[in-house]
């Protein structure tokens, strides 16, 4: 499998700091083709939702760096997940810890992939997603929101979830839950788009069009991926989304 790769981020139409923090590695190794892709939305007063999004996206840019290579002598993605969510514990402790030193709220979402060779894992927390494109939209994440409860209760349909004033309201974040219990997925990656995106770039367009715009034929090159996303970050920012906006595009074939 091979795969190609592109990331976005704006700061929406109204805030001044962008509070998404995305990271993207894409190596050659001897186990094939690796990506780590992730989105954290992060949550809270000032510059305090950057922060607890920016100390993920650093502790797991330096176990990228530090950790895989020892990974791959004996390669075992169940392992390395495990590894991820032990990681996730720490850091919702670490942010708790000083929220309480400094008397602030702040917390942030993960929707993390790894892809080695041909498999994947994926590890997730809150409202940011993951889809597969191809011929369907498939979003294989769950939020882990107030209305995604209710829908999943039958208390109300995924449409008046869209109106729902509980829309945002998570149930779990990293920093700011006592305690999280991250999903975790694992596959074989199929040929298509693996998209993750943060709340702010969904809901603006239906799924519909984020299937049109990401038809694996449209992103034959990295230029055409980077353009496309760029395209409907626009479209996003035209329909007035008022949060922050990321995207990270995963073109497998």
């Amino acid at each position: 499998m091979h795969y190609r790769v592109t990331a976005d981020t704006d700061n929406g139409t109204v805030k001044a700091t962008n509070q998404d923090s995305i990271c993207v590695f894409h190596a050659d190794s001897v186990r094939g083709e690796i990506v780590m892709a992730i989105v954290c939305d992060g949550m809270g007063g000032l510059a305090k939702g950057e922060l607890a999004s920016a100390t993920v996206i650093r502790a797991f840019e330096k176990w990228f760096h530090d950790e895989l290579k020892h990974e791959l002598y004996q390669l075992d993605m169940r392992v390395i997940a495990n590894k991820w969510e032990l990681l996730l514990k720490e850091l919702n402790l670490k942010i708790m810890e000083y929220g309480k030193q400094y008397r602030v709220n702040l917390g942030t979402t993960f929707t993390g992939m790894l892809i080695v060779g041909s498999a994947y894992f994926a590890v997730h927390i809150g409202d940011t997603r993951l889809y597969h494109i191809d011929r369907d939209i498939v979003q294989l994440t769950e939020d882990h929101t107030v209305v995604a409860q209710k829908i999943k209760r039958g208390e109300i349909t995924p449409d008046q979830a869209e109106s729902d004033l509980h829309r945002n309201v998570l149930t779990q974040c990293v920093g700011a839950s006592n305690k999280i219990v991250p999903q975790v997925l694992f596959g074989n990656a199929d040929q298509g788009v693996y998209m993750i995106c943060s709340d702010g770039f969904r809901h603006k367009i239906s799924e519909q069009e984020i299937r049109n715009a990401f038809q694996k034929d449209l992103l034959s090159e990295q230029d055409a991926m980077h353009a496309q996303a760029k395209r409907m970050i626009s479209l996003v920012k035209q329909r007035e989304e008022h949060d922050n906006i990321s995207v990270i595009l995963i073109c497998a074939e």
